[in-house]
């Protein structure tokens, strides 16, 4: 039989319903603007009715309810999205960083502009052509030695940027590293609290939104695969566990992160970006830019010498030595010569010797091998430009004595006429003009920028895709969110009418009835 009291229970229920509805909808637009913030839903279900299922059974027709309750408070949130979104944010993060690599290597090579290496490297050779018009004036010598400053300092200085570059992005390296640990260590506490809280039979919807958060943040910087459990998110790098519950499994450091790109683990994210712009990219410009410098000085000419050049004693061109009366060619002589520093050999200065030429390019500090970051004028000529060689004519007087015809332009010409000669890169597999070499690296350069620019605008808008389904099933709406509260203050209101309804006719009831006759 119905309690005289069962509908001011049922009204009780109701209104702690719709309170609880109410509390959710302003908890959730209050955190509107949280970032990884799901939105929560309160789930409600009619109560047990007055008479279930029994043997025995009241002769009262229809089953009355007892009104409504709540078993849960859920956050909306869809696991496939979030698996989407964390691959492609990892894919995302790899390509930017690779990207924003490459333009600041496009700033270091800064062509073309007027101001660039191109533009250095042809004066440089405009200064040779200067020089050969008037191989005695001191003026032009002066011109060619600056110009050839201005050329191996700017060699120098791209090399120092490289350097600059690889060294900051290992250094951010170890950052990220750091940047990891604390994310890792983040999950494997909030595991540990997220399984003490729904021990009891509660949701840790917030906890679980931090740590959904802490998962898509580290998915940007390395890839990484999450797997709930009853202990809490399983954090794997291509099966390499990383949180296991409520313990870290691993130290994530600078060594670390190397090691595992080495491995193949490492795959994608930014620290893979990272890795692979310093290891690869930086590395291969600051490779071809040693090449370019090496080859400048010692690499493989092919020139021909105009006959009635006079090349200094015991000079070997092909493995034949040139002495005595054999210094004069009496045609023109098709040879191979390593760079611009063995052609210089090949002349005469104006330092009053009958000598060859000196090396004109040396590495700084002592060094053998000659690299952009290392090349540098010959000391020597540096600080005496007579010792620049233009000439490949002497004289002998009728006493025996031979003097160098300073004014011959033979070598000048040949050394300002190198902008057009192929050279042939030490390794051998270029052979180009030092400007065709160098254009060859910037071509290659802004290939390379284009398609990682490519391919980091079609990962962003992946990721934002993905990012504005998620929104649409887990994103706080206030307009929705409005009309709920507007809902459920309609529903509580006319619960509260209904429960002052009620206590209305109980007072009739007892107050008022059993009064004929008094």
């Amino acid at each position: 039989m119905t309690s005289t009291f069962h509908s001011i229970e049922t009204a009780r229920r109701s209104l702690f319903a719709q309170t609880t509805a109410l509390s959710t909808t302003g908890h959730n637009i209050a955190n509107a603007n949280t970032e990884g913030y799901s939105r929560q839903r309160v789930n409600m279900q009619a109560s047990i009715p007055m008479e279930p299922f029994a043997f025995l059974h009241s002769t009262t027709p229809g089953q009355l309810g007892t009104g409504v309750e709540f078993d849960s408070i859920t956050r909306v949130r869809e696991k496939f999205l979030d698996d989407q979104y964390r691959n492609e944010n990892t894919n995302f993060g790899s390509w930017s960083i690779q990207r924003d690599t490459l333009e600041k290597l496009e700033a270091i090579v800064n062509e073309p502009s007027k101001t660039g290496f191109r533009t250095v490297m042809d004066n440089f050779y405009k200064s040779w052509s200067d020089l050969s018009k008037n191989p005695e004036d001191v003026t032009a010598r002066r011109i060619v030695k600056e110009t050839t400053l201005a050329l191996t300092d700017a060699m120098n200085q791209i090399s120092r940027q490289l350097d600059s570059l690889g060294q900051d992005l290992d250094s951010n390296i170890a950052v990220k590293g750091n940047e990891i640990q604390g994310y890792l260590g983040n999950i494997a506490n909030l595991n540990s609290a997220i399984v003490k809280v729904e021990s009891l039979g509660d949701n840790a919807n917030d906890l679980r939104d931090q740590r959904d958060l802490m998962a898509d943040k580290l998915s940007k910087i390395m890839n990484i695969s999450v797997t709930d459990s009853p202990q809490g998110y399983q954090v794997q790098m291509n099966g390499q566990a990383l949180v296991t519950g409520g313990a870290v499994q691993a130290t994530v450091d600078s060594a670390f992160l190397n090691d595992a790109y080495t491995a193949g683990t490492l795959t994608n994210g930014e620290v893979h970006g990272m890795i692979k712009s310093r290891d690869t990219l930086v590395n291969d410009y600051r490779k071809q830019m040693d090449d370019l410098a090496n080859t400048l000085a010692n690499g493989d000419i092919e020139i021909t010498i105009p006959a009635g050049s006079v090349l200094p004693d015991n000079t070997v061109l092909d493995n034949v030595t040139y002495t005595g009366a054999a210094r004069t060619l009496t045609s023109d002589l098709k040879v191979t010569v390593k760079g611009l520093n063995g052609l210089h050999q090949l002349g005469y200065s104006m330092d009053g010797t009958n000598t060859g030429g000196l090396p004109f390019f040396t590495a700084a500090g002592g060094g053998t091998a000659i690299t952009a970051g290392n090349i540098s004028l010959n000391a020597a000529i540096l600080a005496d430009p007579n010792k620049i060689a233009s000439s490949l004519r002497t004289t002998t007087n009728a006493s025996g004595t031979e003097t160098v015809i300073k004014g011959n332009n033979t070598l000048a010409n040949l050394l300002a006429n190198l902008k057009d000669t192929p050279m042939k890169s030490a390794d051998g597999l270029r052979n180009a003009t030092i400007g065709g070499q160098f254009s060859a690296i910037v071509g290659q350069l802004g290939v390379q920028s284009q398609e990682a620019a490519r391919q980091t605008s079609n990962s962003e808008f992946l990721v934002q895709q993905v990012d504005t389904r998620r929104q649409s099933v887990s994103g706080v709406s206030l307009d929705e969110e409005m009309g709920n509260m507007i809902k459920f203050q309609h529903a509580y209101s006319a619960s509260a009418r209904f429960m002052t309804t009620y206590d209305q006719l109980l007072d009739k009831l007892i107050n008022s009835t059993g009064m004929v006759g008094r």
